[in-house]
């Protein structure tokens, strides 16, 4: 039964005791993911930026800090509505003044126009997507031709989890989600490892075809 609910919670966190002791989870363990996520994206000033499954924000918070352009934008989705309104309380100034738009959303159907995004990144989340090449088709559309995608992850945690059953299926398996990136239209599909602050992870690199 607890294994059910915490799985359930870590694809789908709601205002719960178990939604908000993961929100607290999500802030420790993943702050190294979001900050090279957006260190890698080499986001420019007036650049379109887009995170998936923002989570509380953390990523939201870095990537806004390198939009200091006249006509820098950030944007972000969740379908989450407990992490959505919690990352629009984190940058509730920002989006105030119209620099950062979220969206309580699925990957697979965002409302942005076609080829309006320049850097897309996302960290723990496509393998809670229902459907991989659904979100990897819905993201080549909204960016931009030449577009650079990163994904982060921590495969040994990712693996670990998915062994207790808290992540269904095989789509959390790296390979999987680079076979629905290819498929869908992305090209320089690739991951590497990196290491930060004595932790070891991996990065996925895509970029939207010309």
């Amino acid at each position: 039964m607890l294994s059910n609910k915490i799985a359930r919670q870590l694809g789908h966190p709601t205002q719960s005791l178990i939604g908000w002791v993961l929100s607290k989870v999500f802030n420790r363990m993943n702050w190294v993911l979001e900050e090279n996520a957006v260190k890698m994206c080499g986001i420019s000033p007036n650049d379109t930026v887009l995170e998936l499954g923002h989570g509380p924000g953390l990523g939201l918070e870095a990537a806004a800090r390198l939009l200091s352009g006249p006509n820098g934008k950030l944007l972000g989705v969740d379908h989450s509505e407990y992490m959505h309104q919690t990352a629009a309380k984190r940058m509730q100034d920002l989006i105030a003044s119209g620099k950062v738009t979220l969206h309580h959303c699925d990957v697979a159907s965002m409302p942005f126009p076609d080829n309006s995004v320049d850097k897309v990144f996302h960290c723990n989340c496509y393998y809670f997507w229902p459907d991989l090449r659904a979100g990897a088709a819905e993201i080549h559309r909204v960016m931009k031709p030449g577009g650079l995608m990163v994904t982060a992850l921590n495969l040994s945690r990712v693996t670990t989890v998915a062994s207790r059953g808290w992540i269904k299926g095989k789509n959390w398996r790296p390979e999987v989600y680079m076979e629905a990136l290819r498929d869908t239209g992305f090209t320089d599909v690739f991951i590497e490892d990196k290491i930060d602050k004595f932790i070891t992870f991996q990065v996925m690199f895509a970029t939207a075809a010309k």
